[in-house]
C-alpha cells in the first residue's frame, strides 16, 4: 500500500487537498472516504489505510479547505466546539463540487466508485447520491454512518444503492430520521446497533462500540464488494 496527497480542482475552480492510499496491487474497486466534522485527520487517514489494505483505491477529500488549508481536530475539549464551527460554515453544495472532483479522480482507476462517510460526511454521501447526478457524479453505490440531519432529505431519490449505520442510542439522530428513510425508501438497507452511541465506528472516540463497529465494517465490506465488483 502506497499513501499520498494531491491537490483536486473542483468546477468552481476552488483547489483542495486529498488524502489518497492505494493498495499494493490493482484496485478491485475506487472509494471516496467523506470526513466527520473533524477534518481529514488520523483517523480518516487510518480508515483509508484500512480499506486500501482491502484492494481499495481510496481518496479522501479535505472538505474544510474551502473555510481553512489542513483542519485536523480531535474528539476533545476546544476541538468539539470548533468542529461544528467549521461544519456550520460548510456549505452543501459547494462541498457536492469537492467531492464531484474527487470522484472524477477515482474514476480514472476505470473501476466502481463507492462513496463512505461519517457523520457529517454520511449526510454527504446521502446527499452525493441524491444530488450528484446534477454534477455527472454517479457513484456505484453509497454507505453513511450516522449521518445527522438525514431525515430532511430523506424524500430525496438516490441514484444508486445505500447502506446506512446508525447507533441506537445516538442522541444527536432521532428514530424519526431513521423512520423516515425507512418508510420513503424501503429499499436502502439499515442497520440500527443496540447500545451503539453517535461515532460508535471511530476508535479515537470515547463512544467506540467495537463490537457494533466490526459488525458495521464487515456489512459495508460486504456491501462494497457486491456493487463495485
Amino acid at each position: 500500500m502506497t499513501t499520498t496527497t494531491k491537490r483536486l480542482t473542483a468546477g468552481d475552480g476552488h483547489t483542495f487537498t486529498a488524502y489518497v492510499a492505494e493498495p499494493s496491487g490493482s484496485p478491485s474497486g475506487a472509494l471516496i472516504i467523506l470526513q466527520e466534522i473533524f477534518g481529514v485527520n488520523d483517523y480518516i487517514r487510518r480508515t483509508a489505510d484500512a480499506y486500501a489494505e482491502e484492494g481499495f483505491l481510496v481518496i479522501a477529500p479535505a472538505l474544510f479547505d474551502r473555510i481553512e488549508q489542513g483542519v485536523e481536530l480531535t474528539y476533545d475539549g476546544d476541538d468539539m466546539q470548533r468542529a461544528v464551527a467549521y461544519m456550520q460554515k460548510l456549505d452543501p453544495r459547494t462541498a457536492l463540487l469537492d467531492i464531484a472532483a474527487a470522484f472524477g479522480e477515482a474514476k480514472r482507476s476505470k473501476r466502481g466508485v463507492g462513496v463512505i462517510g461519517y457523520c457529517y460526511g454520511g449526510f454527504m454521501s446521502w446527499l452525493t447520491a441524491t444530488r450528484g447526478e446534477d454534477l455527472a457524479v454517479r457513484p456505484d453505490c453509497c454507505v453513511g454512518y450516522y449521518p445527522g440531519g438525514i431525515g430532511s432529505v430523506a424524500a430525496e431519490e438516490p441514484s444508486c444503492p445505500i447502506l446506512l449505520h446508525f447507533g441506537a442510542n445516538d442522541t444527536h439522530i432521532e428514530r424519526a430520521q431513521i423512520d423516515a428513510v425507512q418508510s420513503a425508501h424501503p429499499e436502502v438497507e439499515i442497520f440500527v446497533y443496540e447500545g451503539a452511541e453517535h461515532g460508535f465506528s471511530c476508535d479515537a472516540r470515547a463512544s467506540f462500540n467495537p463490537e457494533a463497529a466490526g459488525l458495521a465494517e464487515q456489512r459495508t465490506l460486504r456491501f462494497l464488494q457486491t456493487h463495485l465488483a
